[in-house]
Order: C-alpha cells, then structure tokens, then sequence
C-alpha cells in the first residue's frame, strides 16, 4: 500500500513487446533490482511487427549525423548486439557491407558517407570497380565503400530472449484501451478487462506510440505515417555473398532497394517504400479507414506528399510493377532478371512526421508527468535497441525517483501538520 492508501500492481509499466519495449524492461530490471516490470503486448508473442518483419541487419551507424542519438546508439548498439547473441547463442553473423555508386553524381555522396563514418569512429574502406569485384563479383559500380562492423541476426529471437532474461511479467494479447494519470499514479485498462496500476508508464508501442500518448492525454505533436517495405527474395542467392546497399539519397529516410544475405542464406531484396493504408498494412488490400483518416487529417502528411511526391511516384511505380523493381535491382546487381525475384513478406515502418511535414529523422524520446513515450525508432532502432533500453529506463527511473521524492515530502508535510496541531489548539 501506498501514503496514499492505493495499491499498484508494478512500478513502471512497458505498453509494446517489441524489441524496443523489451530491452526497456530488460534494462530496468537489471539496472535497478526490485524494481517491479510488467510489459503489455496486444499481439499473441513478441516482436510480430516492426522488430520481426526487417531484414535483420545490425547496422553500423554510418549514415547518421555525428552527435545524434541514432549514429551513438547505432554504434555502441551495433557492438553490444553481437555480445547479446554471442552469450545466449543466437544466430548472427558479421560479415560486413558495401554501399556503392552506380552513377558519377552519386561520388560526392559516397565521400561524404566516407567522412561521416570516420567520425563515428565505424571502420572504412574505399574500394574501386576492381575491389568491388573482389567483394562481389556480380555487383558493378563505380566506387564503393566497404563497412565492416554491418552484419545480420535474428530479431525476432533478440527480443524472445530479452523477454526471458527480464524479471518482467510479460502479458501478451492485452491491448491498452484506456489511461488514467492522475497525481498518484498511472492506471490502464485494456481490451480484455484488465486493469494494471504502476507509479510510471513507458510508451513503446511502436505503430501505435502516437496513439497511446494521445490516451495519456499527452500531445505528442507528430503522427505515426505507416510506410510499407516491399521485399522480395532472390531465387539465385549465390548471385549476392554479403550486404550491398545503394548510396542513399539524403532528402528522405530510406536507404533504397538493397540485397542482404540473411542468417538463413537467402537473400532479401529490398525494401521498396510505400504510403500503407493502415497502421499494419502489409498488403494493398490491407485497409483500415480510420486509421487511413488519421493520418489523412494530419497536416504533414500532406506537405511530406508534396515535398517528395516525385521521389514517391517511383516507389509507387516500382510497387505496381515488378519490371520497374527489377530494373532498380539491376543498377546494382545486372545479372538479376524478374524470374530471379521471388515475392516475400512486407513490412511497416512507423514514421514519425511533424506537423509542419517534417519527417522526424532522429529516434525521439519525450517526457511527461510519469511518463516516458518513445515516439521515432525507426531503422537502426532493433541495433540501438540495448542502448535505447538503457536510456528509457534511466527517464522511467528518474521518473519513480521524483515520485518518492514527492511521497517522501508529503509525509513529511503530514507529520509536521500532525505535530502542530495541538499547539494550534491551544492558541
């Protein structure tokens, strides 16, 4: 029982059991034991969206501005990623990747890409059409740079596993309907009936961030815009050895279609990026109304339309025509032809975009009275995910240490206010 007289069923409570909700859990409850952890996930087991359906990659942190959450996280996550699947046996491989130039306005890129991961402290180096043959042999380009720290894993494993190391209870099929804060704590009621009380929430809910801190009667002031990742698989693997990306084009968030050979040997092909017509659209035909109203009504989805609609256009083109994708692929790899590519599973990015349409392009952690939201993870936030944990449960227990600060100081108060008033009697 609390001062005030209320029972809570944990102190922090984690809405997401996706890879980032997970390492949040895992990092409180190694950071701070006893404390108490419980994770709602709305779906059957773990990591079902974003964190299970990607290519796998561990990401160097390369392509992110030098300072920022993403290229410190990326790094330090990249390195701390290899340690997690090594102790517990998961499947992983490190092999490195080549991000090369196809075309000569792609060389200034290229270099600057060079520059940048040499301030990330990420091992580089510059390679020509002949050592990209030595990499590669089937690929082509102009130049390239090889990064060695890329490599791939299983996600989907990384998060089970995360799940089971925590001291957390775990509840999965609990989809959080309703929140209350009030001065005491936080109490959320989800689908099923349940109630869960905790003294702070952390919001990882992914797809859904938005619409949770909207519940916590917070303004998160973005909109989750759900992009949908299109891949196929390439019916001759042995075309591909390791991970070869194309040079990404700065104004938008997409690295463009790359092939990733993944721990099962296949090789992925992909992602092509387009709008999805609902917050888990997988498929065209995947169409939720309101949540296509949402993002309708949002002001930037509107000017993000605007600012990028021809960049949009070819992804679109290359959605609706599997030639157009092949034609993409073959920049790189020129042997591939359409009979090569095999359709394979999707997946959705949640997006954060500002209203002003800016597309939110660092991983973005706000905090409010007993409450943490997590409300941008896109990629490389399954490598960041360890570091990303330990950040959110350092603001959730900043969070519990104001709490029993305030309790502290109102008893206090209480035991002052006792012992005067007799002698407020007397007067």
């Amino acid at each position: 029982m609390t001062a005030s007289g209320r029972s809570f069923d944990c102190d922090v409570l984690v809405v997401g059991g996706g890879i980032v909700g997970l390492s949040a859990a895992y990092a409180l409850t190694r950071s701070a034991p006893g404390t108490q952890v419980t994770v709602l996930e709305k779906e059957r087991g773990p990591a079902r969206h974003q964190t299970g359906r990607n290519s796998g990659v561990i990401h160097s942190g390369i392509y992110y501005r030098p300072g920022s959450l993403k290229a410190r996280f990326a790094v330090r996550g990249a390195a701390e990623m290899v340690k997690f699947c090594a102790e517990y046996g998961i499947d992983h491989q490190v092999m490195g990747k080549l991000i090369v130039a196809t075309d000569r306005d792609e060389l200034p890129r290229l270099h600057a890409l060079v520059q940048r991961g040499r301030e990330n402290g990420i091992p580089v180096r510059e390679l020509g059409p002949a050592q990209i043959a030595e990499y590669e042999p089937e690929v082509h380009g102009l130049a390239a740079i090889h990064v060695g720290t890329t490599g791939v894993c299983d996600y989907g494993a990384v998060a089970a596993q995360l799940a089971l190391a925590s001291d957390a209870d775990v509840r999965y099929g609990e989809e959080v309907t309703e929140i209350d804060r009030r001065p005491w704590g936080i109490a959320v009621r989800t689908a099923s009936g349940t109630v869960v009380r905790a003294r702070a929430l952390v919001n990882c809910a992914g797809l859904h961030c938005d619409r949770v801190a909207r519940l916590a009667g917070d303004d998160p002031g973005m909109r989750i815009v759900p992009f949908r990742g299109e891949y196929y698989d390439l019916v001759r693997p042995d075309l591909v050895r390791g991970l070869v990306y194309p040079v990404p084009d700065p104004a938008f968030p997409f690295l463009g279609v790359h092939l990733t050979r993944g721990i099962e040997g296949g090789v992925h092909v992909g992602p092509n990026a387009v709008p999805a017509l609902a917050r888990e659209g997988y498929t065209w035909s995947d169409v939720h109304p309101l949540e296509l109203a949402d993002t309708l009504r949002w002001p930037g989805s509107w000017r993000i339309a605007r600012r990028h609609w021809r960049y949009g256009a070819g992804e679109l083109h290359r959605s609706l025509s599997k030639r157009a994708f092949t034609e993409a692929v073959r920049r790189l790899l020129p042997a591939v032809t359409e009979d090569d590519l095999r359709p394979a599973p999707a997946g959705v990015r949640a997006q954060a975009v500002l209203r002003d349409g800016t597309l939110a392009d660092d991983f973005l952690i706000r905090e409010a009275p007993r409450t943490v939201h997590v409300l941008n993870a896109p990629s490389p936030a399954a490598t960041a995910s360890l570091p990303i944990g330990r950040e959110v449960a350092r603001r959730a227990l900043k969070a519990l240490a104001a709490d029993r600060a305030h309790r502290t100081g109102a008893r206090d108060v209480a035991r002052s206010g006792d012992e005067a008033g007799p002698v407020a009697g007397e007067r």
